[in-house]
């Protein structure tokens, strides 16, 4: 696994950081199949309760080609975060590409007003030690 760099953005006290990995052993370069895993970890920094319902993501590869992801929750959950609290999971993607990037937006509420807010998820990059010595960024 390639070395970890680590982002880390925070929106209304919620504090999202991420680390993303190549996966050497799950990629097949010679076939333009490189894959990515990555660690989100989302602390409540704030003094609310709050409730991550949706997330949306944006993957471009190196040529510029974006697909947009909408679901429920994360890796099948919808976690609650009491002020000083924090949720992690891992998740992955592909790309058809050796680097590209991420970026993102959960979709929360507070608890107990059920008022809707947006936690920014940084862009974060997605390199492998197959791409050309000139990257995009």
């Amino acid at each position: 696994m390639a070395k970890a760099d680590e982002f880390s953005e925070t929106t209304r006290g919620i504090r999202v950081t991420v680390r993303s990995f190549y996966l050497e052993d799950q990629s097949e370069p010679e076939r333009g199949h490189f894959v990515w895993a990555y660690r989100i970890a989302i602390r409540n920094e704030g003094t609310e309760t709050v409730q991550l319902l949706k997330r949306s993501w944006r993957i471009t590869d190196a040529q510029g080609r974006s697909q947009q992801v909408h679901g429920e929750g994360v890796v099948g959950e919808q976690p609650v975060l009491g002020p000083g609290e924090h949720f992690e999971y891992t998740s992955g993607t592909p790309l058809h590409t050796p680097s590209g990037f991420m970026a993102g937006t959960y979709h929360m509420v507070v608890t107990e007003t059920r008022e809707a807010f947006d936690v920014a998820v940084p862009a974060f990059s997605l390199d492998s030690p197959h791409q050309p010595a000139s990257r995009l960024h």
